[in-house]
């Protein structure tokens, strides 16, 4: 599929199919069926997954305008979660079935314990803020002896979902797994060691890179249109500033969402030593944007941007949620800072121009 074809089918659904009404109505509670059917029939859930599994195959960067949509759009589906899910499965041979996916990472917020090896290993504990896991058919759980399992959350026999929701008031849910049986499980060949945290971290960049700018214009545009004694107060040298440095958070979140979706697996780039430095940055750059750009766009406003009436807490709730999902900007900066000691001194300029930083044990 062309790069160029990509943005503008997502530009074309996304700003006919999702408005307030959408995003209302997800988060009291639904899926919005139609729009996820669009979705698919667009090809979008399977876009990183390989042609071999049906898929089309597209690297990181190519779809960068699909998650980026997500964000700036404030799309309410488990897409991204199902891109992700759908990628690693077809990488580890594993066949992609039909309906939303949700992601695991064990050992990340959650105490599961798998039982059993060979072709059927067993999960029993519970996994916390479980994002879209109300809706999804599976979950793709990452083992943490490398192997992949997928799990059918429509086993209620053996597997409870427990609703809750994130700061964005989408589903972040609790999953209690009693002895469960996986339904397909695979070893999976990647560069990452924990593939579902590093890859579920990058999507929530690129798609915070899409609030932060869905934020930015709703800003810059309300403060041209906001008049106060006899002038918009855009004009206002003491708000420009603030406005510059939301922009100069944005450009920068970009830049590293972009450069690490450069270097991230795919099934054409199997082979990615830089990808959990670059996404490490990523999701410190994009978490740290967020918290600050967030702030400003607010104050920007002034009361109106905190009312339900307005648009711009569905950006701004978003980039609460996302920020702290698959890792808050902290945890990532951590492991950069306790890598970068580890290596010393004289590795360190060598291990950040090649984006190493021993970034394989990453966790």
């Amino acid at each position: 599929m062309d790069d160029s074809l990509i943005e503008q089918s997502v530009q074309r659904l996304f700003a006919e199919e999702v408005d307030k009404a959408v995003r209302d109505r997800a988060e009291d509670g639904a899926l919005d069926e139609r729009l996820w059917r669009l979705t698919v029939h667009s090809g979008f859930t399977m876009a990183l997954a390989s042609e071999a599994a049906g898929g089309v195959g597209e690297s990181w960067s190519a779809v960068v305008p699909i998650l980026h949509g997500i964000g700036y759009w404030q799309v309410p589906l488990p897409l991204a979660e199902t891109m992700v899910g759908a990628l690693l499965l077809s990488m580890a041979g594993v066949p992609v079935p039909d309906g939303p996916i949700a992601l695991i990472e064990q050992g990340q917020g959650n105490d599961l314990r798998a039982a059993g090896s060979g072709s059927a290993p067993r999960l029993t504990g519970a996994a916390t803020h479980v994002a879209w896991a109300r809706h999804a058919h599976t979950v793709v759980v990452s083992l943490s002896d490398g192997r992949l399992a997928l799990f059918d959350l429509r086993d209620t026999g053996s597997i409870v979902c427990s609703e809750q929701l994130d700061a964005a008031r989408l589903p972040s849910d609790t999953l209690r797994f009693n002895d469960a049986p996986c339904i397909a499980q695979a070893a999976l060949a990647q560069p990452l060691a924990q593939p579902v945290w590093a890859l579920g971290a990058l999507a929530r960049s690129v798609m915070m890179v899409g609030a932060l700018e869905s934020a930015l214009e709703q800003s810059a545009r309300f403060a041209n249109e906001r008049v106060q004694f006899g002038k918009p107060i855009g004009r206002n040298q003491a708000l420009q500033q603030q406005l510059a440095l939301m922009a100069g958070d944005c450009a920068a979140a970009r830049m590293a969402a972009l450069a690490a979706t450069a270097d991230a697996p795919s099934t054409t780039q199997p082979d990615a030593p830089a990808a959990a430095f670059s996404i490490a940055v990523a999701k410190v750059r994009c978490g740290e944007a967020a918290t600050r750009a967030t702030g400003i766009a607010h104050q920007v406003h002034g009361a109106i941007g905190f009312t339900r009436e307005h648009s711009l807490h569905f950006a701004t709730r978003r980039l609460w949620a996302w920020r702290e999902q698959f890792g808050s900007d902290a945890h990532w900066a951590e492991q950069l800072g306790r890598l970068a000691i580890t290596g010393g001194s004289r590795a360190f300029w060598p291990a950040l121009t090649q984006r190493r930083f021993g970034a394989a044990s990453m966790r």
